[in-house]
């Protein structure tokens, strides 16, 4: 049985509850409330003669006892007639109103249905009009940011199909080249050429490993061992790690710790992951005689709805910067601001993903901020600070 018939029976089942009460009420009620109205016009001289002894005029009372049972029985036929008209018309009413409203109620929901059949079949922009501020305009609208959210989800997954694709073609293509190269004997074996190999190899290695991290971090199954953890030596140990290559590229990092010392909740190697992971572009996209500076301060509110200090760490430098678009954009997988993909212009555009992953699994928050292309930029992520001791 479909809706439209469910409503109508509903409409009718209330109705015959209706008119069976009323029956009911017309049939014990009403003839003794009518009964005892005629007594009492009677008894006031208003329906029918008074008389002081009734045996002295039998046939007399007997006309009016016969009366009062004409009119009982005419009252009785009345009400029934009255009440099967009422019903007639009741059922009628009832019947259009529910085509009415069922017809408002069953159309949208077909369409619903149908649509969602078109999503189901890969339609993902299939969106409805919605009509009216009430139930069925909000699961209208609700269908619609769900489509939406759908479309996006599958965009998504046909640019991660392509950017994958872009990813693994380029080393597979510079190692199929040198074998192809050995083979023909254009190419000389030794030292130098096997290098060259191993090198495209071991970037697939990394593409397949960073993938791999992506993956658990976008399902948020990152393993964190959180602990108390000194944030200058969390900047220091970074630091540390990759000044060598900024001595390499000429280009000056600076650290700015804090006076105090305080003690961060975190993954020690996670939280330098995300550091090495922001000095790393940093020291990509900053030019030969540029300036990185690394600043630990402490922010109010640890982002993600967590309550409470946070200590805030900051990436600046003084390369090439980002335009407005980017600064939006700049967190996605595989996105990268150099338009033509350039290997030696940054990564593979993950990083930061999983950066922000990180970050967020700590109940922190990271982002981006520059004043425009060639002013340079600053990256910066919070993560809570653990709770201070308490007075003996």
């Amino acid at each position: 049985m479909n809706l439209h018939s469910k409503l109508l029976l509903s409409y009718l089942g209330v109705i015959g509850l209706a008119l069976l009460v009323l029956a009911v009420s017309t049939a014990f009620i009403a003839p003794a409330a009518f009964s005892g109205h005629v007594q009492n016009m009677r008894a006031r001289g208003m329906f029918a003669p008074r008389y002081e002894d009734a045996d002295r005029f039998p046939m007399l009372n007997a006309i009016v006892q016969g009366l009062d049972v004409e009119i009982e029985g005419n009252f009785r036929e009345a009400v029934n007639r009255a009440l099967l008209l009422a019903g007639l018309a009741a059922t009628l009413a009832a019947a259009l109103v529910s085509w009415i409203i069922s017809r408002r109620i069953v159309r949208p929901l077909r369409e619903l249905s149908r649509a969602s059949q078109h999503i189901a079949e890969g339609h993902y922009q299939e969106r409805l009009t919605v009509s009216g501020g009430d139930e069925l305009a909000e699961l209208t609208h609700s269908f619609n940011q769900m489509a939406a959210a759908l479309a996006d989800t599958e965009a998504m997954r046909q640019q991660l199909i392509g950017d994958v694709t872009h990813e693994l073609k380029t080393p597979l293509a510079s190692i199929k080249g040198y074998m192809e190269g050995l083979q023909d004997g254009v190419i000389p074996p030794g030292p130098e050429t096997y290098q060259l190999v191993y090198r495209e190899a071991d970037r697939l290695q990394r593409l397949v490993h960073d993938l791999q991290e992506l993956s658990r971090a976008e399902a948020t199954q990152l393993a964190l061992d959180v602990r108390p953890c000194d944030a200058n030596e969390l900047a220091t140990s970074a630091v540390a790690w990759i000044r060598p290559q900024f001595d390499d590229g000429q280009i000056d990092l600076s650290v700015r710790l804090l006076a105090e010392p305080l003690t961060v909740a975190a993954d020690f190697d996670r939280a330098r992951q995300v550091l090495l992971n922001l000095l790393g572009n940093a020291l990509q996209y900053t030019p030969v005689g540029g300036r990185v500076i690394l600043t630990l301060s402490r922010a109010e509110g640890a982002g993600q709805g967590r309550s409470g200090d946070a200590l805030q760490f900051a990436v600046a430098d003084t390369g090439r910067g980002l335009a407005a678009d980017d600064l939006t954009r700049v967190f996605q997988r595989f996105y990268r601001v150099d338009k033509s993909r350039a290997r030696a212009s940054g990564g593979s555009g993950i990083g930061l993903t999983i950066a922000r992953h990180i970050v967020e699994a700590h109940g922190g928050r990271i982002w981006a901020e520059s004043d425009g292309p060639g002013q340079g930029s600053t990256f910066t992520f919070t993560l809570p600070l653990t709770d201070p001791p308490h007075p003996a």
